[in-house]
């Protein structure tokens, strides 16, 4: 938790989310608020289709909610045009899914420089970056291999190296062990807590995967379009 004076990393303040497909309408977020603090880790835990993934998407920006607000590092991105909205994700959120995401063309540290160079970094500057970021996940030794060249686990060790590049205040995550084997992913597992404690980044995860959601700080669970402690 952050002091009691420190501005929340991200906040989520009353969501409701309803989709509308001719006369039908539902509600997928029924008024959800939640409260990031500066390395915090919290777990999002709920059945399939409980709208877990669409809260998360509201939360970085990528959608936005039917009503109320979310405000990143104090700045509210419903208040903002896309590219101001865009700017903010940006320089304030991570992202990391179950599925890497990252340019097959690419190599490891310029899948990682990329978002550096997206807010205006120097090649040279964001290259830096990426080299310190990749050795902190341990793939010093990686970084001129391709997506293609490396094992399932060093990918997702990519993808969480890209997510913190930027040094954002919070990082959401969507599954991020959900598509490896066990022992890989409680490498990533150990990883991400690692970060958490080390670099003061929060982390916002989504997951099925009982033994990570029992490692974050707090549990969450979302059911029934409504947030609360589990």
């Amino acid at each position: 938790m952050s002091d009691g004076g420190a501005e929340p990393v991200l906040v989520g303040d009353n969501l409701r989310r309803v989709y509308r497909e001719g006369p039908q309408e539902l509600e997928v977020l029924a008024g959800v608020s939640l409260c990031v603090n500066a390395g915090e880790s919290v777990a999002v835990i709920g059945h399939s289709g409980s709208g877990k993934t669409t809260l998360l998407n509201i939360l970085g920006g990528l959608d936005l909610p039917t009503s109320g607000e979310v405000r990143v590092g104090g700045r509210s991105l419903s208040a903002v045009g896309e590219r101001e909205r865009s700017r903010i994700r940006n320089a304030g959120l991570g992202f990391i899914y179950q599925l890497h995401h990252l340019l097959p063309e690419f190599t490891a540290l310029e899948n990682v420089a990329l978002p550096l160079m997206i807010g205006g970094s120097s090649a040279a500057d964001a290259a830096s970056a990426a080299r310190e970021m990749l050795g902190e996940v341990g793939l010093a030794a990686r970084l001129e291999h391709k997506p293609g060249e490396l094992s399932g686990g060093e990918r997702q060790r990519v993808a969480i190296a890209r997510a913190l590049v930027t040094r954002p205040g919070c990082v959401l995550a969507d599954e991020p062990t959900g598509n490896l084997d066990r022992g890989t992913a409680r490498g990533v597992q150990e990883l991400m807590l690692r970060l958490n404690r080390e670099l003061g980044i929060s982390f916002v995860v989504v997951t099925h995967d009982e033994e990570l959601a029992g490692l974050m700080g707090r549990r969450m669970l979302l059911e029934s379009g409504r947030l609360r402690e589990a």
